[in-house]
């Protein structure tokens, strides 16, 4: 498990490397027992790669978050794992709501696809360079992104014959 002084430690490491910086690396979190890093969107790659060297070879996850009624709105979290030494870290980022995008990560993590589909259709977050950024989970018209959370709650009605029409036979 990476304790808190592990976590510092790394982050200093990451900000010393030229393609992240001290821009890249925007803070650090420890809060019950969970390692993350929180970083600025364009760095992703590097960050991902830089872990990679350092045994974070399996990424698990990739999840959206609304943040309503904070800006930046939406966030993009990432869980890397180390099989050999049995840690786990997040990488978080967040976007604005007006220009929600970041560079994909699926050419070099190929897990990352339909994870980062996922989050296209159901919170709206736009993976530049992604091969084949379209909805999943939802029709291809759909309109709106349901994860949201001012999306609005109970979805849409259900229509049964007798309410489609009044020709139908519809109850008076």
């Amino acid at each position: 498990m990476i304790d808190a002084p592990a976590l510092e430690a790394l982050a200093d490491q990451l900000r010393g490397e030229p393609e992240i910086g001290e821009q890249g690396i925007a803070g650090t979190e420890h809060f019950r027992a969970q390692a993350a890093l929180h970083i600025a969107p364009e760095r992703i790659g590097a960050v991902l790669s830089a872990l990679r060297e350092r045994g974070f070879r399996f990424l698990a996850s990739v999840h959206g978050v609304d943040y309503l009624p904070e800006e930046p709105r939406l966030g993009v979290h990432y869980q890397l794992l180390d099989m050999s030494a049995r840690e786990r870290i997040a990488v978080k980022l967040r976007v604005p709501s007006e220009r929600p995008e970041v560079p994909s990560v699926t050419p070099a993590w190929p897990t990352a696809n339909h994870q980062e589909r996922e989050v296209y259709d159901m919170f709206g977050v736009i993976f530049v360079g992604h091969p084949d950024l379209r909805r999943i989970l939802m029709p291809d018209h759909y309109e709106g992104h349901p994860q949201r959370r001012d999306f609005p709650i109970g979805g849409e009605p259900v229509l049964f014959t007798y309410n489609e029409s009044p020709q139908l036979g519809a109850p008076e």
